[in-house]
């Protein structure tokens, strides 16, 4: 069953405003109005992921390619972006973006529970905003392990839950509810562990966590 949240991501209607309006509004809020740190965050991934001149990175749950036509002008000239989304409108608007661009981005359509890569076939992969949205996002971060090759980089951007024991017992009843789920502190740093990732950093910002790691 689609959730609320996901039924507003798939609107046509949203594509043309996320990148100007509901992003940027969206993560001032999740960041507790930290305005530096939202200038400064794409710099900040293409930092956390070591993207270089030739890299091939995979931005999943693309959106309309905010963050991946940054990618791309990162890994240029010999790289390769990629941005992989689940909505139509999203990839539609993105495409648009990236028109006439010189060293535009690729973008797919395809599940973040069953990415359309094979194994180890990216240097870096981004998961920016998406995994409290997505229904099982475990399976979506095992599917960003498999195409990331041995020593490659990961950088995931979710929510983090309250650190007051009362507003994190209406989040985890109120919001489940909506599609959106939010992240405890060692949620996804444990993640990386499970999976023998390395360099694992984290940083919180509002309610937003900041995770990056070597897959080993």
């Amino acid at each position: 069953m689609t959730s609320f949240v996901q039924r507003v991501m798939q609107n046509p209607l949203l594509a043309p405003v996320y990148e100007h309006a509901y992003r940027p509004a969206l993560a001032l809020a999740l960041m507790g109005f930290d305005f530096d740190h939202v200038r400064h965050e794409q710099q900040h991934t293409v930092e956390a992921l070591r993207l270089v001149p030739g890299s091939r990175v995979l931005d999943v749950a693309c959106g309309p390619g905010l963050f991946t036509r940054r990618f791309a002008r990162a890994v240029a000239p010999d790289g390769l972006a990629v941005g992989v989304d689940l909505s139509v409108p999203m990839l539609t608007q993105a495409v648009r973006r990236s028109a006439g661009v010189l060293d535009a981005p690729a973008y797919v359509r395809g599940s973040a529970h069953a990415l359309p890569f094979p194994d180890a076939a990216f240097d870096a992969v981004s998961c920016y905003a998406a995994l409290y949205l997505i229904p099982d996002p475990r399976r979506a971060f095992a599917e960003i392990t498999r195409v990331l090759r041995p020593g490659g980089r990961v950088a995931l951007m979710a929510s983090a839950e309250s650190t007051y024991g009362v507003v994190r017992r209406v989040q985890h009843a109120v919001l489940p509810r909506t599609g959106l789920r939010m992240f405890a502190d060692d949620d996804l740093t444990g993640w990386l562990a499970d999976y023998g990732y390395d360099e694992i950093t984290r940083e919180r910002h509002g309610v937003a966590q900041y995770v990056s790691g070597t897959r080993c």
